[in-house]
């Protein structure tokens, strides 16, 4: 397999409708702070403008996520948040594949970076939605290029928090056929990249 060098990230500071801290300024907010930053993030995410403006506002703002969610602190913080279940409701509907590329990749460096996992953080919805993706446009190699290192991602930091737990609680559920998905490529030889 070739895994592809990633290309780095760039935001526009200067269009952004909300304040983008730098990891450090944002892992070192007050909570009402950081809830009002919160809020402001998902419902920019969430909204359901349908312009060309609020499309490229939300790609600016998921660029800047990914820039932020390489930090452990941030990443735990944001995985343990509103902002995931938003996260994969952007996944499931967003109509712009570009948006739906860099929010898979965002949950990916989520999944890479946070140092814990909460109970209540809905990974299995998020598996179960990846899995379908990539099933149903199996043939769209590009599309499966961008969706599978995030399910790989939420895989392995599943098997992770399993094992670091004495008696495994079964909160999170992996579906079979996440394994027979990821299997399938695998033997297809797709090489794997973040969008």
């Amino acid at each position: 397999f070739q895994i592809m060098k990633q290309v780095p990230v760039r935001f526009d500071l200067k269009t952004s409708h909300i304040p983008m801290y730098s990891a450090e300024k944002l892992s070192s907010l007050k909570d009402t702070d950081w809830n009002d930053f919160l809020q402001r993030v998902c419902s920019l995410l969430d909204s359901t403008e349908k312009n060309t403006g609020a499309a490229r506002s939300k790609l600016n703002l998921l660029y800047y996520l990914c820039t932020v969610a390489i930090h452990k602190e941030v990443a735990s913080r944001l995985i343990s948040s509103q902002l995931f279940p938003i996260l994969i409701q952007q996944l499931r509907a967003a109509a712009n594949w570009d948006i739906r590329a860099k929010v898979a990749r965002v949950i990916g460096l989520l999944a890479l970076h946070t140092s814990e996992l909460g109970e209540n953080v809905p990974v299995s919805e998020a598996i179960i939605l990846l899995t379908e993706l990539i099933r149903e446009n199996f043939r769209n190699s590009k599309l499966k290029q961008c969706l599978l290192p995030t399910l790989g991602e939420l895989l392995y930091l599943i098997a992770s928090e399993e094992e670091k737990r004495e008696h495994s609680r079964e909160c999170w559920i992996v579906p079979l056929a996440a394994y027979t998905v990821l299997m399938r490529c695998l033997r297809e030889g797709v090489r794997l990249f973040h969008c």
